[in-house]
């Protein structure tokens, strides 16, 4: 009987851990990830369609003291971007919005 209490709370511990592996797959899938889209900017930045992250991560850098989070890639007015999440000293997220193919930033939001 002990085995079979065990065994329950076990599985009422795991279970919420299951739902959220599941929930980030599926809300990972709605950014881009698992499409083939890291492979796809490689290729770009490779044939010179793209500009490098790197490049782009220096320019906010030159501009703004802090950190990079995380970058997306998506479109912003018609053109391929890079969303790049960035950490001022002082706690503040902002988001830079960069022209992918040039690598300049267009726009911010946040911060």
């Amino acid at each position: 009987m002990k085995h079979l209490v065990l065994i329950a709370a076990l599985l009422a511990i795991g279970a919420p851990g299951v739902a959220q592996a599941q929930y980030g797959a599926d809300l990972r899938s709605s950014f881009g990830a698992g499409r083939g889209d890291q492979d796809n900017a490689r290729a770009a930045v490779r044939a010179g369609r793209q500009a490098p992250l790197s490049q782009v991560l220096s320019a906010i850098a030159q501009r703004t003291p802090g950190r990079h989070l995380n970058t997306t890639q998506g479109t912003h007015g018609g053109r391929a971007a890079y969303f790049v999440q960035w950490q001022t000293p002082d706690g503040r997220v902002i988001i830079f919005i960069a022209d992918a193919e040039s690598g300049s930033i267009i726009g911010r939001q946040g911060g």
